[in-house]
Parts: structure tokens; sequence; C-alpha cells
């Protein structure tokens, strides 16, 4: 009985996965029907260059880690996460605890995200901004840089090693920071040699601790994965982060950098959460 469940839930969230692709798929399609590409990159021709995303993740972290802070009203697992959402107000809020970038929710169907929400961030907040979405196309690659974009997001498992080698390529041109996501190790191994492609200061590795079949999350995947990474990789542990405690199973793997959202979300006291995860001092 409780392997049918579990084949039940596997093929749910599978299903899930699948649908929003699908719908990804088709916002592309509207999106170039309104604004061809083309045109989308003549707008882009005169825009402000993108922030460092790369080196703000990477340098020597204040306390135990550098945090990218994501800005989340919701998702398919947990649901509404933060009923009183002000993207703006939150995103200086982060800034002002001390994380290094942040991350923010563009989609729109399943995370209440909005483009909108990065181009509102984009001129409030001097530190780099992560697009998290489902990328799929090199429209939506170009359609980030326009709206203010430092770093985008590219998801191991539902990209082919094509697709994948020519997204780091486009990123690289347009000065974007990608961040590869894996969440399982078959997808690990597969990105392993395209870590670096084109230049190695464009590209981070994240692991994310949530697994696709159940949507259950366990920072043992980051500890797990970790090992089979060479010290030329950037890593970012992603999903799940709770305490400091989490962080120092991190440090001894090596992981100095971390994208934390619902327990940042959830806090009455950002700056005093965003102190503990970071091991340092508040000050008053």
């Amino acid at each position: 009985m409780d392997g049918c469940v579990s084949l039940q839930k596997k093929e749910y969230t599978l299903n899930i996965l699948q649908k929003i692709v699908e719908t990804k798929k088709r916002e592309v399609a509207q999106a170039i029907s309104r604004v061809p590409l083309t045109e989308l990159q003549a707008q882009c021709r005169d825009i402000e260059a993108p922030r460092n995303f790369f080196a703000a993740v990477t340098r020597e972290p204040v306390g135990l880690v550098n945090v990218i802070a994501e800005v989340k009203k919701a998702s398919p697992s947990a649901g509404i996460i933060r009923g009183d959402f002000d993207p703006v107000a939150i995103a200086k809020a982060y800034t002002s605890a001390g994380a290094d970038a942040l991350s923010v929710l563009t989609d729109q169907e399943y995370f209440h995200g909005s483009l909108d929400y990065l181009r509102q961030i984009r001129r409030e907040v001097p530190i780099p901004i992560l697009r998290k979405d489902f990328i799929i196309d090199p429209y939506q690659v170009w359609e980030s840089l326009l709206a203010g974009a430092d770093a985008i997001l590219l998801i191991a498992e539902i990209l082919d090693d094509a697709v994948m080698m020519d997204m780091l390529i486009l990123a690289a041109e347009l000065r974007l920071t990608a961040l590869i996501e894996v969440h399982e190790l078959d997808s690990l191994l597969r990105v392993l040699n395209m870590l670096g492609f084109p230049m190695r200061s464009y590209s981070l590795l994240g692991i994310n601790n949530r697994d696709l079949t159940t949507f259950k999350v366990d920072l043992v995947n980051s500890l797990r994965l970790a090992e089979f990474v060479n010290d030329k990789a950037v890593l970012v542990s992603e999903s799940g982060i709770r305490d400091r405690s989490d962080i120092q199973r991190l440090n001894a793997v090596g992981i100095r950098s971390v994208l934390i959202g619902e327990t940042l979300m959830r806090s009455g006291d950002i700056g005093g959460t965003m102190a503990n995860l970071k091991g340092i001092m508040r000050q008053s």
C-alpha cells in the first residue's frame, strides 16, 4: 500500500513539473507574439549593465556564509508563505539585514511572482538580483536582462545538454551569472563539465535540497552531492535552511553560499534571523 502511495505522489509531482514547463512554453509563445525577439533585443541595447552576482556570492563571507535572500510570496508545496507581501519592502529589509544578493520569484501562475516585482526591486536596492523562474527559452534570458536581473536560474532537470549550453553562452555574452540548479546526482554528473563554460566567473552550481518526486526537503542532499564536486565549483545550497546549525553542517563540506526563502519570508525579525544564520553579532 505504501508503495502505491509513494508512486502516486511521484507521478503527481512529476505532473506538476511537467505542467509548469508546459505553462511556461505557452507564456513564452504569448510573450513573443506581443514583443518579437528582435524588438526585445533592441530594447536591451541601452540598459544598465548587470551587477556582478557571481562576485557577490563568491567573496569571503561576512560571518559563516553569503546569503541569497529570496523574495517569494507562495509555492505549490507551501501555499501562501507571507500574506502581507510587499516585495520592495522585503527586498529593502533583506538588504539592510546584510543579504549579499537577492532571488526574486517571477513565475506568476504557480508562485504568485511577477517580473514587475523584479523591476521594482531593481530600482530600489543596490545588491545583485537573481531571476528565479523556469527558464526554458533564450527569449527569457533577454527578458531577464531587460527587467533588471543580474543572474538567471537554469534547472538541469528541465533542460537538455544542448539547450543548457546555449543558455550558458548567451548568459555570458549578456554578462548575466547563471545559477545551474540540480536536484539529483544524475543531473549533477551531467552538468559538471558545463560549469565555468564559457567563462568561469559566470556560472555557479546550486544544489536544491527539495526532492522533485516528493517535495520533501532534506539538507542531506547538499551534503551528499557536495562529495561529487571538485574544488573549482562554487556551490550554493538551496531550500530547507532554517538556522545556524544547518549553516554549520554546510560549512563542514565546504559550502559558503546559500539561498534562503521561507525561513526569512516567515520571520517577524528579518535582521535577527539573518544575523543568526550568518553567525554574526547583530548591530543595535
